[in-house]
């Protein structure tokens, strides 16, 4: 397996200096993730542009933290649903939607679930949803314009879950007690 490096503000290249300062000076620390994206400025500036982006999204902090979670829960990606827990807990979502999220279970209100439901089929079908699938994530209440925004957040959260699957970032200190095991898959082509 190949190490990543997982760099401080000191090892990284000096085009990522700055985007590792901003993290750190609005995190209080440099997350892992980040420190491996460094490796490469260009894709860590991308994923802190498109989650700058996303925040500005016409979704709530509950639905962006939503989108986000399914999107990693449906990749498996352990260190993203533990920093999203993490972050999820920060900015006060229930309890119950956040442990639905992470055990896979459908969340008790309709259109929070609506949501998730169709963030899933987005990552399921790589953007093939279904047209009954819009329609029902419409008839919950939502806009075409948030649809959209549903793949940008899943655009932005894939770059983060397939970067841990090749990298195999260690987990921060500060998402430890949200730390997250993927359920068990069957094998592609199964």
């Amino acid at each position: 397996m190949t190490n990543f490096q997982v760099h401080s503000i000191d090892s990284a290249p000096d085009r990522a200096k700055p985007t590792l300062e901003k993290a750190q000076k609005a995190m209080g620390f440099i997350p892992n993730l980040y420190g491996t994206f460094a490796e490469s400025p260009a894709t860590l500036e991308a994923y802190a542009t498109i989650g700058s982006l996303f925040d500005r999204s016409s979704f709530n902090a509950t639905e962006r933290q939503i989108v986000l979670l399914a999107t990693s829960f449906e990749n498996g990606c352990e260190y993203c649903m533990a920093a999203h827990t993490t972050i999820a807990g920060m900015q006060k979502l229930p309890a119950d939607v956040v442990e639905a999220l992470r055990s896979g279970n459908a969340i008790p209100d309709a259109r929070l679930e609506a949501l998730r439901s169709f963030t899933l089929q987005v990552v399921r079908e790589r953007g093939w949803v279904k047209d009954a699938d819009v329609q029902a994530f419409l008839d919950a209440g939502f806009t075409q314009a948030q649809v959209l925004e549903v793949i940008l957040g899943v655009g932005m959260k894939t770059i983060s879950n397939y970067t841990n699957h090749v990298a195999s970032i260690p987990l921060d200190g500060a998402f430890q007690p949200n730390a997250w095991t993927a359920p068990e898959q069957a094998p592609a082509g199964a």
